[in-house]
């Protein structure tokens, strides 16, 4: 029997890239042979016999079909989990945060007996020319004098005997939603509710642009009587936005407009005004101002024959209302405080 030539690498892999390689079939071996052979003679077989099935027991069975085989599930919390852990959501009935942030404070110049007293909130401006009227306040030991000027952080100023802290390092922002039917007042006579009670008590802290009682939205608290001052005067030209919600033509009303309105105080020329329809002849009337007159949207929409139902500040400078709730403070966030900063800068 002639063996056919064995075929070079070459050739091989040309019948693997052709696919026509053939197997070769499959049969005893030589090595194969001998070892049948060899085992034939001790007495082995040369096929190892298939090893029984393992009895499963009824109750293996039972428990194998009706319960599904699970994974075993890892604690993550003991291994160690590479992946960052969701952050617990607030809950919608908690309790809106009284809380505000705080603001690096520039240190101020000499100011007058009375402001200095104010601002560490132990009395308020009143209170504070009261006191130095009756003779209660103190400077380094002398007797305090109506209009006197002092140095907060050199000066020592006693109230009735006890000092006073005045050194302000920090100042408190916060950004409060006020409801309708709350006073924007530090005290009222008739025991209303005030802003001040929907947040927590900070000594000095006064509101940035009064809202009317029935007027909602974004209002601003803080400690720094300077920067409050410096936001509400006209020459700064502080935009807000309200939305009034109001009854009849307020498409003709907003093209007059914006020719600007005359009233009692002088000519009110928005910065903006769009109407938007609510149906049955309900309009929501935005209004951007910044002249900030009493009552001056108010007015200027009964001078534009126009029925307010509901009136919302939405926007005061850089701080919108966004979705904080009802009756909710929060502290400004970063962008807030320097468009502040700049808008109080320049104002200087």
């Amino acid at each position: 029997m002639t063996t056919p030539p064995k075929k070079t690498a070459a050739e091989k892999k040309g019948e693997y890239r052709r696919g026509t390689q053939k197997k070769a079939p499959k049969g005893p071996s030589a090595r194969g042979a001998a070892a049948r052979a060899a085992n034939d003679k001790r007495g082995v077989p040369s096929v190892a016999k298939p090893k029984p099935p393992r009895e499963r027991s009824v109750r293996d069975a039972e428990s194998r079909e009706s319960t599904p085989r699970e994974k075993p599930v890892r604690d993550r919390s003991e291994a160690g989990s590479s992946k960052r852990r969701v952050k617990p959501q607030r809950s919608a009935d908690a309790p809106p945060s009284k809380a505000g942030g705080t603001v690096k404070a520039e240190r101020e110049g000499p100011m007058r007996v009375q402001r200095a007293l104010a601002r560490a909130g132990v009395v308020s401006r009143r209170g504070a020319d009261q006191a130095v009227a009756d003779g209660r306040v103190q400077v380094n030991g002398a007797i305090a004098t109506v209009g006197q000027v002092v140095d907060p952080f050199r000066d020592v100023i006693m109230l009735d005997g006890t000092p006073v802290i005045t050194r302000v390092t920090s100042h408190t922002w916060i950004v409060v939603h006020k409801p309708a039917a709350v006073m924007t007042t530090r005290k009222d006579p008739e025991r209303r509710t005030t802003v001040f009670d929907l947040v927590d008590d900070v000594p000095g802290l006064v509101y940035v642009g009064r809202l009317d009682f029935m007027t909602e939205g974004v209002l601003l608290l803080t400690t720094d009587g300077r920067a409050a001052h410096a936001l509400t005067h006209p020459s700064n030209e502080v935009e807000r936005t309200y939305v009034a919600t109001v009854r009849g033509d307020a498409v003709t009303a907003a093209k007059v407009a914006r020719r600007g309105v005359q009233l009692d105080d002088g000519l009110v020329v928005p910065r903006e005004v769009v109407a938007h329809p609510l149906g049955g002849r309900r309009w929501a009337l935005e209004i951007t101002i910044t002249e900030g007159k009493t009552h001056e949207v108010r007015r200027l929409c009964d001078a534009l024959e126009l029925e307010v139902e509901r009136l919302v500040r939405t926007r005061f400078g850089p701080v919108r209302l966004g979705d904080l709730p009802s009756g909710g403070a929060r502290a400004l966030n970063s962008t807030e405080r320097e468009v502040l900063d700049a808008l109080m800068a320049g104002g200087k």
